[in-house]
């Protein structure tokens, strides 16, 4: 994260900040549903664990929050980055906000760490999130029947950029 530590990415509807100490408490509530446990394939960690975890995605070179998006580079070869995504506001479900932060992501990764091909690994019962992410041109690679996952990847090519580019205009600022 110590690329975009101090980087805010500002769309229409939505702001993408780092994660950082404060939105732990909050996160950790969140991440205490059984339902998003279950979504994300997640388990639970302690108040104590998520602060640790905090300060890791912080170090490492990698406003009202809502959820969270990430972009984990799994091949520096290859420029491959595994885009994740977790509305966790109830209240925020619906209203378009994952869409816009996917897209912001998915731009960020693009223009900035230079991502060449994305994946989304997502359980199999998260319908919205699979909808979705085919709604981006995503296609299945995988499926995993003993992790119910499916993998969904999609080849960046300049089209595809600019149909997001269409979506959501975005800026950057400097995050204090």
């Amino acid at each position: 994260m110590r690329l975009n530590f101090n980087t805010k990415i500002l769309g229409k509807n939505t702001i993408l900040v780092p994660y950082r100490e404060h939105h732990v408490p909050k996160y950790h509530t969140w991440m205490r549903s059984e339902e998003l446990q279950k979504l994300t394939a997640s388990e639970p960690l302690t108040l104590e664990e998520e602060y640790k975890m905090q300060k890791t995605w912080q170090e490492d070179d990698d406003n009202s929050m809502i959820g969270d998006t990430n972009i984990f580079v799994i091949d520096n070869d290859n420029m491959v980055g595994e885009i994740e995504i977790m509305i966790a506001e109830e209240t925020a479900r619906g209203s378009k906000k994952g869409w816009e932060a996917v897209i912001l992501m998915l731009l960020y990764g693009i223009k900035f760490i230079k991502i060449k091909t994305f994946e989304a690994k997502i359980s199999i019962e998260n319908i919205i999130s699979i909808n979705m992410f085919q709604k981006l041109n995503f296609k299945e690679k995988s499926r995993s029947e003993i992790f119910q996952e499916v993998t969904l990847e999609k080849v960046v090519d300049n089209n595809w950029t600019k149909s997001l580019e269409g979506h959501f205009e975005f800026q950057l600022q400097t995050y204090k």
